[in-house]
């Protein structure tokens, strides 16, 4: 059966957004993109259910998962009656509903998208050489050729863009979504254990990352039973 557990009060967050949010998700560590949709949330202080899927059990629940999301794929979002998918949408809309985590320009709001998908693109590369049947190869080739091409990508647009070299974030001293994706591929991609070793190259990302692990609630969740890894 899913393990299913209740995380925060409700307050004015859940008010801004329409209830309490109940994630479906694989239970994958702590790691993917629901990590994000947490993560968000913890620093948010949004009370919220997260029901977790071992990859195992799974396929007994996808007629379920297929019934609240055409793709059958997790993320999904069950969230006062309605089911919302597309985490990065779910994340975008959130934060218009906080009246925060986006930008309050056209431009910042550009910038905040723009390195949001830069983030998925890698992400959709990572995915692809992790889960390979042939991951012994697949991997380290992803490590030394796109994952190399995606943190110089990150690491000219954040130390070149007028905004982001105001501050640690994508949007300099403002906090943005984007800043929980882009935190998490570097997670998932093992950049933020051993010192940021093998972010040695890139500074300017590790501020970012170093920044995100600083906040108060991030902190606290990463420190907490609720971080598997």
């Amino acid at each position: 059966m899913p393990s299913t557990k209740k995380v925060g009060t409700p307050g004015p967050a859940n008010d801004k957004i329409g209830g309490v949010p109940t994630l479906h998700y694989f239970d994958f560590f702590s790691k993917g993109r629901g990590q994000v949709m947490r993560l968000f949330w913890e620093d948010a202080e949004i009370a919220y259910e997260d029901i977790r899927y071992t990859f195992s059990e799974f396929p007994q629940h996808k007629s379920k998962i297929s019934d609240m999301n055409p793709t059958a794929s997790v993320p999904v979002i069950e969230l006062n009656g309605r089911i919302l998918t597309q985490s990065y949408a779910v994340l975008r809309r959130m934060a218009r509903q906080l009246g925060a985590y986006d930008g309050e320009t056209e431009e910042e709001k550009y910038w905040a998208d723009a390195m949001c998908d830069v983030a998925i693109d890698w992400r959709t590369l990572f995915v692809i050489a992790f889960l390979s049947p042939d991951k012994e190869t697949a991997y380290p080739k992803h490590k030394e050729t796109d994952r190399k091409r995606y943190l110089g990508a990150l690491e000219r647009h954040l130390s070149s863009h007028e905004a982001s070299v105001r501050g640690p974030y994508v949007l300099g001293d403002k906090v943005s979504y984007a800043d929980f994706v882009v935190y998490q591929i570097c997670h998932d991609e093992e950049l933020t254990k051993n010192g940021r070793e093998g972010m040695r190259e890139y500074p300017r990302l590790v501020k970012l990352v170093d920044a995100m692990e600083e906040r108060p609630n991030v902190k606290g969740f990463l420190e907490s039973d609720r971080y598997l890894g």
